[in-house]
């Protein structure tokens, strides 16, 4: 099969890449080597957020917003988002004085996204909060979405356009002949002019290939979903000095996170949750919600993703081989971007540069 661009990776990354590329009348075939979303896409939170990005990621995170809020203009389907505010909660007088230190960086870089509130305030957004929280950081545009229906979204939109999805079919192996792009695969061989590695926990497979090697790490974070409760809480909640992600669904239940990770066996692809963090992060959620704790656990997973030593994407072209290109590394926080992100991969690859700044972004750092 023959195609312009060939995609190795099916997640949303992959796919909003596939998107933007269909839109600009450029025919794509993306691989996936196993079913789309399996492992990050499809099992993440979901949280839609600017609030606290790295600085690097302020811009994409930015323009990605915007997008997201009018995300039916792009998909046709809202991806069940809503956008009741997400808050970093202070406990004590050194966490506010850390909010008011983020807060004074982000108006210093010349952005009002983040805003200090009150206790008073506080209490009036979040009622169900213990007494004992003294203020936040709040972003007032974020969110959440549901990634399966995002995931489902943006494939479909894409296959729309000519996009073609080929599943449970791994690249093995990929060599340049009459100019062209031959990438083997258990399934057959696809020729392509353009390769993008977008395959996540796997990414660094094709960038060793290519001579440039980065120091990605697979990593599981952990969720927790409770029994459906009555409505309680809107905003999305985090915390300044702990490790937190706390949400209520629209059916009533609470999605828990919190960074903490299962134990991974990477050639099986299996997890093992690690039962003390998951108490670890029930403990942060009952000091911050005392009345919360009865609740049952009905479920908990974990999903594999691609983290970078600096929690920052690499989205370049590579820097040893023409006609590839790198969007990976998204380290449990390419939900939000991914919408931006295939504006910027379509634009690398048609355009030779992005309109927003990507060089804190290129595989380049990693080397001596």
């Amino acid at each position: 099969m023959k195609t312009d661009v060939l995609i190795i990776g099916g997640g949303l990354i992959g796919s909003s890449t596939a998107l933007q590329l269909a839109m600009r009348g450029v025919s794509c075939i993306v691989v996936e080597k196993d079913s789309a979303g399996r492992h990050a896409s499809g099992v993440n939170a979901g949280g839609l957020r600017q609030l606290n990005r790295a600085v690097e990621e302020i811009p994409l995170t930015v323009a990605a917003a915007k997008i997201w809020h009018n995300i039916k203009d792009l998909v046709d389907s809202d991806c069940d988002t809503h956008f009741p505010s997400q808050i970093r909660v202070a406990e004590n007088s050194s966490d506010m004085d850390k909010l008011q230190q983020r807060h004074d960086l982000v108006q210093s870089l010349g952005y009002s996204h983040e805003e200090l509130i009150t206790k008073k305030e506080l209490d009036d957004l979040a009622p169900a909060l213990s007494p004992h929280c003294v203020g936040g950081l709040i972003c007032r545009g974020d969110g959440f979405g549901r990634p399966y229906h995002a995931l489902t979204a943006f494939r479909r939109k894409a296959e729309s356009l000519g996009v073609q999805y080929v599943t449970e079919t791994e690249v093995y192996r990929f060599d340049k002949r009459n100019e062209a792009w031959q990438v083997r695969t258990q399934n057959g061989e696809f020729e392509a002019n353009v390769i993008v590695n977008c395959a996540g926990a796997w990414a660094n497979n094709f960038a060793t290939a290519l001579g440039e090697a980065v120091p990605l790490t697979p990593q599981t974070p952990m969720m927790m979903v409770t029994e459906r409760l009555p409505h309680f809480i809107d905003p999305v909640i985090g915390a300044a000095s702990r490790k937190l992600s706390f949400k209520q669904m629209q059916n009533g239940t609470l999605v828990i996170g919190g960074a903490h990770l299962a134990k991974l066996d990477v050639k099986r692809e299996t997890t093992e949750m690690d039962w003390g963090k998951l108490s670890e992060s029930a403990q942060t959620v009952m000091a911050l919600f005392p009345q919360l704790k009865d609740v049952r656990i009905v479920r908990t997973w974990a999903g594999l993703e691609g983290f970078m030593p600096d929690n920052l994407p690499v989205l370049c072209a590579s820097s040893t081989t023409d006609n590839i290109y790198h969007a990976f590394g998204f380290s449990a926080h390419g939900f939000q971007l991914s919408p931006i992100i295939g504006k910027i991969m379509s634009e690398l690859i048609l355009d030779g540069k992005s309109e927003l700044p990507i060089a804190a972004f290129d595989i380049k750092r990693f080397k001596k």
